[in-house]
């Protein structure tokens, strides 16, 4: 098999993650960031976000348990560190999700922040799944030659 053909299938599908307003320029960066020494660096920082904020989502849904009443600064604090490693990996749905979650709880919105954090793990398992399929492509291609910024 030619292996133009998987480049070209691999460019595609992270052209898509970005038409789909999945990720920003922060992915780019970071691609950016990768070398010879280092070509499965993205990957190294999408696992470890992964990793690192399923805590953090964890700790958020114990917080809403705790309702009478909700700790809006214990639940803003937690979602700007959430929101702060969503940004480091330019996860863009993810990052709004939060924007608007920080929102109702500067407003005191229960309902609110019940509603977007719900919407909040769905983006989030929708851009692990999508990236996972895009980085086991991108590793059965091999490394690209250059990080390729989208249209």
């Amino acid at each position: 098999m030619e292996r133009s053909q998987p480049r070209r299938q691999v460019a595609a599908m992270k052209q898509s993650l970005f038409d789909q307003g999945l990720l920003d320029e922060q992915f780019i960066q970071l691609e950016e960031l990768s070398d010879d020494a280092n070509p499965n660096f993205v990957e190294e920082i999408v696992t470890l976000y992964y990793r690192d904020s399923s805590r953090l989502i964890s700790s958020i849904e114990q917080a809403l348990k705790e309702r009478h009443p909700l700790d809006f600064n214990k639940l803003d604090t937690l979602m700007h560190q959430f929101k702060g490693s969503s940004s480091s990996i330019g996860a863009k749905k993810v990052k709004a999700e939060c924007t608007l979650f920080r929102e109702y709880c500067r407003t005191g919105n229960a309902e609110g922040c019940m509603k977007t954090f719900q919407q909040l793990k769905k983006e989030y398992a929708s851009l692990r799944k999508k990236l996972e399929a895009y980085f086991q492509l991108a590793r059965q291609t091999g490394p690209m030659e250059t990080a390729c910024r989208p249209k």
